[in-house]
């Protein structure tokens, strides 16, 4: 199975103008600078986009609350998984597409030492297929992403409860996505040491010509 993921920037909550345009009687006053939010939150996306030649199409986003941090990623993906697993109970291997950002890159120990432990846990293979730099454009949970911003920026975006509303009222293909919003917070900083990341990156079988970009994870 095929899936692409990545977080967007930060929607800072607030009557601030996104420069978007809604039909109505009368303006929409914003304000043009967005120095004060009342909250800000971290979207995280997840497409699934194929299951052996089945299209799917079907997208998946959680809001959170705190920072975009490898254990934010790797905790968003568990969830994704625990609430779709039913549907995909002859899924095998995940091959995930992403970019190489600071947080999920092949290097980030606290991101590898998950996804073993999610290799691990679900017993099935993880296909890591990471994007070069200044790439991310063809990385497909990109456009999901532009897709939304078309959707919502002429609306105020002025609590949480639009953001989530808003967010699950956009279709992809066809298909409204799953919201959910995660509250837990996280800690910046979190890695291992080199001797406990040593028995994780054994685990890791990485491409002999493209280490940094390509891998898999075989459950144990």
């Amino acid at each position: 199975m095929r899936i692409s993921l990545d977080t967007k920037a930060k929607v800072k909550i607030g009557k601030f103008s996104r420069g978007g345009s809604a039909r109505g009687k009368e303006a929409i006053k914003a304000s043009d600078h967005d120095m004060s939010p009342d909250a800000v939150l971290v979207p995280f996306g997840l497409l699934e986009q194929t299951r052996g030649s089945e299209p799917i199409d079907q997208p998946f986003l959680i809001f959170g609350h705190s920072r975009d941090t490898a254990d934010f990623m790797a905790d968003c993906l568990e969830s994704w998984w625990d609430e779709r697993h039913e549907f995909h109970a002859d899924v095998t291997c995940l091959q995930i597409e992403l970019d190489n950002g600071p947080e999920i890159a092949s290097s980030r120990t606290q991101f590898m030492k998950r996804l073993v432990e999610f290799s691990d846990r679900n017993t099935i293979e993880i296909r890591l297929v990471y994007f070069p730099p200044y790439h991310s454009k063809y990385n497909p949970i990109e456009r999901v992403w532009g897709i939304l911003e078309q959707h919502w920026n002429g609306t105020l975006l002025n609590t949480v409860e639009t953001v989530l509303r808003w967010a699950q009222t956009f279709t992809w293909r066809g298909n409204a996505p799953i919201v959910r919003e995660l509250q837990k917070l996280y800690e910046t900083g979190v890695k291992l040491t080199r001797s406990a990341f040593r028995p994780i990156a054994e685990r890791l079988q990485r491409h002999h010509n493209l280490r940094k970009w390509s891998l898999k994870i075989k459950p144990q």
